[in-house]
């Protein structure tokens, strides 16, 4: 889930001053507006230490008016605390209508230290997230716009943020012992994040993963997103009405502030970190292949052996080389123990269904392998792009889908996915060439040429697909398909050692 939080994202400090005067004047107007709407603005900031939470909260409180803000950061409960359930001192200091409302080490805090500690079951997290879920719900459902931050930094960008500010005589002060602790059990922390962010995502209240390593970034990312959620709903609200901007005020500078955000973002992406030269030559090619496909089909007996289940989906660009990478695990495999499901568009009856039904039906008995050509994740990349789905089903589906895969892990089946990336201009190689081979032509449609021309607003969805659906449970494994027989070997590779690691803790 933080792979696309960890891409190195910055803004220069030229990009940042141009941009501030007139986000800090969009802020004081829709703060200004807001006092006149009946519902809060509710703004959490969690992640890890030294990812700029602190400071973020500090700027927000300097580019706006502070009378109309109520911030809070939180410690150990008190005694006076202690007597009470756990929420209780946060609904207490919810912020009125018209006010906002800053969070800092809130609600979410205490679950996840206690997890990392081991000083909780997961069963008692998540019954812990489950009541932080109907809390936020409770407040959303009254009206309340809750924005939700994770400030995240990679491991070693932690590590060097932390040194830094050690050598500082000023910033020394926030590097402690329990500084230091954290960071060694960062991975813990980050499995514990990566729970609680999936099971606490919500349409109504959903989480923002912000790269933390660049103040300026994370500055802009957060203003950003707090104006566009309060301008947002006050258009929505028929109340705010009177007091909002001119419409052709409020549309102009919507528009280029989105144009500039948009720009940022789109300079960096995940799939911007795979090295597509990867390459294999002839020879070690046919032998690794012949070694994976071996080891593969006495892990695939094993598995039907001990009844372990297996999910392979297979997501990518058109021409990435899906197919190829499949057949080259199904020859491994005995006919009986698999089948392939090709996703095409919807048929009338699965229409008429949930969305997810189709690929339910399709699960595969005890110990037997099933391998989407394509997937659910059609919903978060074809369906968002062309339109097929609303803005608010798309981005429930990311929730939706992380849940539906937990429920398959849970009961023990194991979830490979993989996304076979190529470059835009290798895809114009391989489109030319079907287009010359008699047994290939079938292959490329008017489709895929138009599906190429949006490949912007493709890449924009693949890299907030794997932010959101990579997880511990189910991660995502990116691959560098430029090279056929690079990505074949690492797809069975990969499949194999998820199936070797799954087998071994039966």
């Amino acid at each position: 889930m933080f792979e696309a939080a960890e891409v190195g994202r910055t803004l220069s400090k030229t990009q940042f001053k141009a941009q501030v005067p007139a986000l800090r004047e969009e802020l004081l107007q829709v703060q200004r507006e807001l006092l006149k709407a009946r519902f809060p603005v509710i703004i959490l900031f969690a992640g890890v230490d030294a990812a700029g939470k602190g400071e973020t909260v500090n700027l927000l409180n300097e580019w706006m008016d502070p009378h109309w803000i109520v911030t809070r950061g939180y410690s150990d409960p008190s005694d006076e605390e202690r007597e009470r359930p756990r929420l209780w001192r946060y609904w207490r200091d919810l912020p009125p209508h018209g006010h906002m409302g800053l969070f800092l080490s809130a609600w979410y805090s205490s679950p996840i230290r206690h997890r990392v500690a081991r000083r909780q079951a997961m069963a008692e997290f998540d019954a812990a997230l489950d009541e932080i879920a109907a809390f936020e719900r409770a407040l959303t459902d009254d009206g309340a716009v809750v924005l939700k931050f994770w400030m995240h930094l990679g491991k070693q960008a932690q590590k060097k943020r932390l040194k830094q500010f050690e050598r500082d005589p000023l910033q020394r002060w926030r590097v402690t012992k329990q500084s230091w602790k954290h960071w060694r059990m960062f991975d813990r922390f980050v499995t514990a994040a990566d729970r609680a962010i999936r099971k606490t995502s919500t349409e109504q209240a959903p989480w923002q993963i912000v790269e933390g390593e660049d103040h300026h970034y994370r500055t802009i990312v957060v203003a950003t997103a707090i104006r566009d959620a309060i301008r947002h709903t006050l258009e929505a609200t028929p109340a705010a009405a009177p007091e909002a901007a001119p419409a052709s005020r409020r549309r102009r500078s919507r528009r280029d502030a989105d144009i500039t955000l948009e720009q940022i973002e789109q300079g960096f992406n995940v799939l911007d970190k795979l090295d597509m030269s990867e390459h294999l030559s002839d020879q070690p090619f046919k032998t690794a292949i012949e070694e994976q496909q071996s080891r593969l089909n006495l892990l695939q007996r094993r598995a039907s052996a001990k009844g372990v289940s297996t999910i392979a989906v297979f997501e990518g660009w058109d021409a990435a080389g899906k197919g190829g990478a499949i057949r080259r695990i199904t020859a491994a495999l005995d006919a009986r123990e698999y089948q392939v499901i090709p996703i095409a568009a919807p048929t009338d009856e699965e229409r008429a269904r949930h969305y997810l039904w189709r690929f339910w039906r399709h699960l595969p008995r005890a110990g037997r392998m099933t391998i989407f050509d394509r997937s659910w994740y059609g919903r978060v990349l074809v369906e968002r792009v062309e339109g097929f789905a609303t803005e608010a089903e798309w981005r429930r589906a990311y929730a939706e889908i992380t849940s539906f895969e937990e429920h398959l892990v849970t009961h023990g089946i194991l979830v490979v996915k993989f996304w076979i990336h190529i470059t835009k201009e290798e895809q114009l190689k391989r489109f030319r060439e079907r287009a010359h081979v008699a047994h290939k032509r079938w292959k490329i449609t008017e489709e895929d040429w138009r599906n190429r021309k949006k490949w912007p607003a493709y890449t924009r969805a693949v890299d907030e697909m794997v932010a959101r659906t990579s997880t511990s449970v189910a991660p995502w494994t990116l691959v560098e398909g430029n090279d056929k027989p690079f990505a074949r070997v690492k797809v069975l590779t990969t499949l194999a050692e998820r199936m070797e690691h799954r087998l071994k803790h039966i």
